[in-house]
């Protein structure tokens, strides 16, 4: 049975301010648990109703769900994890490739930049602080699973690409960078995204090597930072192959 003091505890996690305090956050739904599940994320808690087939660690009655679950229709589980913030070690990207996202704060853009990075073996992605927040349900559920399965760091942009050697090159998307066709192989880089509004901060481009761009042959006005950031990735691995 879930107390009143229990269903407060996870309906506040819905809050961004109460993930922090807590440490803890929640995401709710079959699909999205399962996916996570799968993916061998290890939940602290699971609440569900008898129509969840999956394991739990706590059974509820529809009622209780109803009253704890985020969404007008609840769902038939709901999950609570730990926020584990992984530093972001010294040195940390000068090797490998990385997607590091500059203030992108529409969460299902952040999910799925996550599933991007996935797709395509990135080794890790950077959250600048103003990103979207990695924890929100919205983001967790964009990444299908990849939320799991990725490194993400959160750490200040500016100064985390200042302590790049210069043999590392970091590519800013931008509608004034060379053709992203001409990238040549690459087994170390920062590829960054900007925000949908005001795209790269100052001080973020102050510490771009480069500028990359895709061709655009009709009338639209820029593409989605996820279709952006999928087309320079594919054009990264397939000049190292």
């Amino acid at each position: 049975m879930l107390t009143k003091a229990a269903i407060q505890r996870l309906r506040s996690l819905r809050e961004k301010k109460h993930r922090t305090e807590l440490g803890l956050f929640v995401v709710e739904g079959e699909k999205v648990v399962g996916e996570l599940i799968a993916a061998k994320f290890a939940f602290t808690e699971i609440y569900a109703t008898p129509a969840w087939t999956g394991p739990r660690t706590a059974a509820v009655t529809e009622e209780e769900m109803a009253r704890a679950s985020h969404f007008p229709t609840p769902s038939s589980v709901l999950a609570v994890g730990k926020i584990n913030p992984t530093p972001l070690p010294a040195g940390g990207l000068a090797r490998g490739l990385t997607l590091a996202l500059d203030g992108v704060q529409d969460p299902g853009n952040v999910g799925t930049l996550l599933r991007i990075a996935d797709w395509f073996a990135l080794d890790r992605v950077v959250l600048s602080p103003d990103c979207a927040d990695l924890f929100s349900q919205k983001v967790i559920n964009a990444s299908m699973g990849s939320f799991a399965r990725v490194t993400v760091h959160t750490a200040d942009l500016a100064a985390a690409l200042a302590g790049l050697p210069a043999t590392t090159p970091v590519l800013g998307c931008d509608l004034e960078g060379r053709d992203v066709h001409t990238l040549p192989a690459l087994r170390d880089a920062v590829i960054v995204i900007g925000s949908e509004g005001r795209g790269l901060s100052p001080a973020v481009k102050a510490k771009l090597t480069d500028s990359v761009t895709i061709p655009r042959y009709g009338g639209a006005e820029s593409l989605n930072a996820g279709i952006a950031a999928a087309i320079v990735c594919d054009n990264l691995r397939r000049a190292q192959a």
